[in-house]
């Protein structure tokens, strides 16, 4: 099975989380896109980021419409820190016979040489499939360098230019402000019962 590990704290997940994944899911020919909640990342500071029972809800309302998509608690039932190389290590373990593709964006693809162990994380991925927007050049030539094998593994993903971020969000509920548009449904309606991010 090809699957897609689209990994991120997801505070709140939106509308452009979901573009993205069906973007992943359709230009990579995958079968499932397996969305995996950070509990504590080990680059954001704790205070930063939502519970982690709360965003496990949100991920769970955002997705529930697409049989492509799942949540995977890998992250969460363990103890930290939680590095990808860590995760696609236990991802590996079981599910050996699947195709694994790590789902990032640009930006994250071009420091990928200033990840945790990032050749041992190259290792267990089967490709690396990097978001590009539009009008953005991503330049990989001296990361096969830093990272050796990294552009054998790359594919392009062409990403419509979405500029929503969870921090934007948080930012809108707690002035007041309308977000409504920036959310699924049934993910707006749990922020809204739950008075999250106020």
């Amino acid at each position: 099975m090809k699957i897609g590990v689209f990994g991120g704290t997801f505070d709140p997940p939106h509308l452009g989380h979901l573009i993205l994944a069906d973007e992943a899911l359709n230009q990579l020919d995958l079968e499932i896109v397996l969305w995996i909640p950070a509990s504590n990342p080990p680059h954001k500071p704790k205070k930063n980021v939502s519970d982690v029972q709360s965003r496990l809800e949100l991920v769970k309302a955002a997705i529930q419409d697409n049989s492509h998509f799942e949540m995977s608690r890998i992250d969460v039932d363990r103890p930290p820190p939680h590095y990808a190389v860590d995760t696609m290590k236990i991802l590996k373990i079981f599910r050996p016979e699947d195709e694994l593709t790590y789902l990032m964006g640009g930006d994250s693809a071009e420091n990928l040489n200033k990840w945790y162990k990032p050749g041992k994380f190259l290792d267990l991925c089967d490709g690396l499939g990097v978001m590009s927007r539009p009008g953005t050049e991503l330049v990989f030539g001296n990361l096969e360098k830093l990272v050796p094998g990294i552009s054998k593994k790359i594919m392009i993903i062409e990403t419509p230019l979405i500029d929503i971020s969870g921090s934007q969000i948080r930012r809108k509920i707690k002035k007041g402000l309308s977000y409504r548009y920036y959310l699924p449904e049934n993910v707006f309606r749990i922020v809204e019962e739950k008075m999250l991010y106020r």
